[in-house]
């Protein structure tokens, strides 16, 4: 006889395993299937041990910089195993965190290959064995993988994804990125930093793409002061790989063609929903053109009783996204099987922020200076760069800045874009603001601590109106 729940959740990433547990607290009773590990990708192997990885290359880079703190730093050295074997540790102590979370909310977790047989059906696979599993709702957060590019599938060896860049079976001498998304960039930081030599190459017109173009042009100047070689416009052309390395043609946006030799090559162009083998046409649920599910603000698909949430739905593809998404559809399932204390809310993506962890770090929420002029906004715009912030001086980081976007008519916050150190901790006090329809007289007249880079987005925020008062 199947086993019956509430609700099942098909995956257990930062959506899946977030939704499970939200949905237990409110009384549904709730299984999780999952083929790998607890946590996903983001916890296995995407957000967290890169993070650790990071954090390593930043350590090294201060080592070398001593120096510039009065302080003397001898024999320094990287050891890139070591520095894996603590990222791994990382994920794994997570990993048994959310195996612990599971319990605590008396979870049922079956693991194996989940797929979609009929309403409200789903049957698990795992070593040749199968269970059938039965529920009210499922909701499908399988996530996404790595896209290869078609002329070079990516072999571990010398073609990495994400995946492979964070277990080298070596350290790279000469690295090429294909692709300067957040992933590319991040893996082209840390290892720039660890020492390798590292092309990035973005075939758009500038790096870090979905970012305002002053944050990109920062960014660009930053990291080749760095080391790195950045070629933008800049298309693949041919590629080949050897046991030696690989040889690649690269068409600069002059249409130059370069023919360069690399150890290894990080393939970073994008993510693929992991849509396969799940039954959705079984069921007759709908993905769109990209083969990402489709799914309204609440993550109900075109078939009632299956919703979807995370990467493998519209983006943006980040793991606090899918994370308040799994809130939201436990909160809405509770709802339709008749909770009337729970009052679900529609995802609006607008106020979802953006982290990316290179160095400097960057960070964003709402539009762009250029998309909110697309969309017709009369704007007032205010930038302050960190070299006028005492902290940042007082740490060594003046590099970066702060910028707020508004609407010149009403004053509304429309966007803010920070690039520097520790960004990625401050952007949440703007996200904040945008969630409450905040207006430029209310973040005038927030006290903001003395001296924290914080004091930048205030600054900023007085420069849209010209009343910056340290530049």
């Amino acid at each position: 006889m199947a086993d019956t729940y509430d609700l099942i959740v098909l995956g257990s990433g930062p959506g899946g395993y977030v939704a499970a547990i939200r949905a237990a607290q409110l009384g549904l009773k709730t299984a999780i299937v999952e083929r790998e590990n607890l946590g996903g990708i983001c916890l296995n192997w995407g957000c967290i041990p890169t993070k650790a990885l990071l954090r390593s290359a930043e350590i090294f880079h201060y080592m070398q910089h001593a120096k510039d703190y009065g302080l003397a730093a001898e024999k320094i050295s990287a050891d890139i195993e070591a520095v894996v074997k603590r990222s791994r540790g990382v994920a794994k102590q997570l990993n048994q965190g959310v195996t612990h979370l599971m319990k605590k909310n008396k979870i049922a977790v079956h693991m194996g290959d989940g797929k979609l047989t009929g309403k409200g059906k789903l049957t698990v696979t795992k070593d040749g064995k199968s269970e059938e599993l039965t529920a009210k709702h499922i909701i499908i957060a399988t996530g996404a993988r790595a896209r290869d590019l078609p002329q070079l599938k990516a072999d571990g060896k010398r073609v990495w994804t994400y995946r492979h860049a964070m277990t080298p079976p070596e350290m790279p001498t000469k690295l090429l990125v294909i692709g300067s998304g957040a992933i590319g960039i991040e893996f082209a930081s840390f290892y720039n930093d660890m020492g390798a030599d590292v092309t990035v190459v973005e075939m758009m017109d500038r790096i870090v793409p979905v970012e305002d173009a002053d944050v990109s042009a920062f960014l660009e100047k930053a990291v080749k002061k760095q080391g790195m070689t950045v070629l933008t416009g800049a298309k693949i052309e041919k590629i080949a790989t050897s046991d030696k390395g690989v040889t690649a043609t690269i068409k600069d946006k002059a249409g130059k063609a370069i023919e360069a030799e690399y150890s290894h090559v990080i393939v970073a162009i994008g993510i693929v929903p992991n849509v396969e083998n799940l039954g959705l046409e079984d069921v007759g649920v709908e993905p769109d053109q990209r083969y990402h599910i489709k799914t309204d603000a609440y993550g109900r698909t075109n078939v009632e009783g299956f919703w979807a949430i995370g990467d493998v739905t519209a983006p943006p593809w980040l793991a606090h996204k899918a994370s308040h998404e799994g809130v939201i559809v436990a909160e809405a399932i509770a709802q339709a099987l008749g909770n009337k204390d729970v009052h679900p809310h529609a995802m609006d993506v607008r106020n979802i922020p953006g982290c990316t962890y290179c160095h400097p770090q960057i960070a964003s929420v709402g539009l762009t200076e250029a998309k909110a002029k697309e969309a017709g906004y009369e704007v007032k715009v205010g930038m302050f760069p960190f070299i006028g912030n005492g902290k940042a001086i007082a740490l060594g980081e003046a590099e970066g800045f702060t910028k707020t976007v508004f609407d010149a008519k009403t004053g509304e916050l429309l966007g803010a874009h920070m690039i520097g150190a520790e960004v990625t901790e401050m952007i949440q006090g703007y996200t904040i603001g945008k969630t409450l329809e905040t207006t430029e007289a209310e973040l005038m007249h927030t006290v903001f601590p003395h001296p924290t880079i914080s004091e930048s987005m205030h600054e900023s925020v007085l420069a849209a109106y010209g009343r910056a008062l340290h530049i």
